[in-house]
């Protein structure tokens, strides 16, 4: 288990390495679109449809708790 100093540490991370991180992600966002798009596409049509149902619970529950 990390000590919370060593998470403050991962926090406060130089702006280099951060961007390199970024840059690194979107490297890999890049070729997994490239070498495969229809599994890519797959994915993200996957995290739409939990976004959207989050979205419509939350709204039914509002909804039960305001009837």
């Amino acid at each position: 288990m990390p000590s919370a100093h060593s998470t403050e540490e991962l926090i406060r991370m130089p702006h280099k390495v951060k961007l390199l991180v970024v840059w690194l992600i979107v490297g890999f966002v890049i070729y997994a679109i490239v070498t495969s798009p229809d599994q890519a596409a797959g994915v993200l049509r996957g995290v739409w449809n939990v976004i959207a149902q989050g979205f419509a619970s939350l709204g039914t529950f509002f909804s039960t708790l305001l009837a």
